[in-house]
């Protein structure tokens, strides 16, 4: 009798201990969600909430800010690093947990595992010397003068050869989530039941027949939630992208030139910014950064629900 009254004891403040982490969770975000809100009032109060996000002018001499390049920035590369990485991820994930022999099976996802985990300073700085030099020399310049020559209405959409731009911070932001959306692919493709498998190979069906009738509709709410979440990592990537971006937040934005996103802007002046209404902007700036992100896992939680296997329409 007395083991069952401690074993409901331990139960109930293992319980309690649980759901008050939680609430500590929820509450440390409310708290920053709040400091980021009250500290971006001044910015808000001047300019008009949508005044501030639609507003184009990063002015700190006169005083006028405007979160839309920044926003705009952050969309475009985020967008386009996930179009670059998800296949790619998608068919590392699929190697690894359907194809590659046991051995080289756990080595490779290893290998990936420890490319999601390395601080984004030394994909910046592998940008910087490495991926920099091959995309102006071999990709930006040789295109940028064919555009000359045949094509002069697309130089300016193309922008400066430089290297320094837009293009080489996406590159590197689609190297940074390709680990990390095939880590998590290959999670929800384990989690596909050895039975469904199974099944199709003893009606006849090839390899490939099974990933694509079985593994993937099956797994598909886990592997486009994880895609969704790399998305998220990529909205709030800040070194590499501060380093290889060219941190310029004038539009309009072009294909190889100098852009900005919210996280780089952050990053960029808030060691400058001597308070006021410019300090007040940036952390209005973190305060859309943070609204962004919540919305891309709400998402994520949606399509998670929406597309699992045994969720029906509600």
């Amino acid at each position: 009798m007395r083991d069952k009254i401690y074993g409901q004891l331990g139960d109930r403040v293992f319980t309690a201990g649980l759901v008050l982490l939680g609430l500590a969770v929820m509450l440390i975000a409310g708290l920053m969600a709040w400091e980021l809100g009250a500290g971006g009032w001044e910015a808000f109060r001047s300019f008009g909430f949508w005044g501030f996000v639609r507003g184009s002018a990063w002015n700190a001499v006169a005083e006028q800010f405007g979160a839309w390049p920044f926003l705009l920035g952050t969309l475009i590369t985020s967008a386009a690093a996930l179009a670059l990485a998800f296949l790619p991820a998608l068919a590392a994930a699929i190697a690894v947990a359907e194809y590659a022999p046991r051995w080289l099976a756990e080595a490779v996802a290893y290998l990936i595992d420890l490319l999601a985990a390395l601080p984004s300073v030394v994909y910046g700085l592998w940008g910087i010397f490495v991926l920099v030099p091959l995309v102006r020399d071999h990709l930006e310049q040789p295109l940028f003068l064919w555009s000359a020559e045949h094509a002069p209405a697309l130089m300016g959409v193309l922008g400066p050869p430089t290297g320094i731009g837009m293009l080489s911070a996406v590159l590197v932001l689609a190297l940074m989530i390709v680990p990390y959306a095939s880590s998590l692919a290959r999670d929800a493709i384990r989690l596909v039941p050895r039975a469904q498998r199974e099944a199709m190979y003893a009606l006849g069906a090839t390899r490939w027949e099974v990933v694509r009738r079985v593994v993937l509709p099956y797994a598909r709410g886990g592997i486009f939630a994880g895609v969704i979440l790399a998305l998220a990592r990529a909205i709030g990537e800040t070194m590499a992208v501060t380093m290889l971006i060219g941190n310029s937040g004038q539009l309009p934005y072009s294909v190889f030139g100098p852009a900005a996103t919210m996280a780089s802007v952050i990053a960029n002046e808030f060691a400058e910014a001597e308070g006021g209404l410019q300090l007040s902007s940036l952390l209005a700036v973190g305060f859309l950064l943070m609204l962004l992100s919540l919305a891309v896992n709400l998402v994520a939680d949606f399509i998670l629900r929406r597309m699992s296997v045994g969720e029906g329409r509600k």
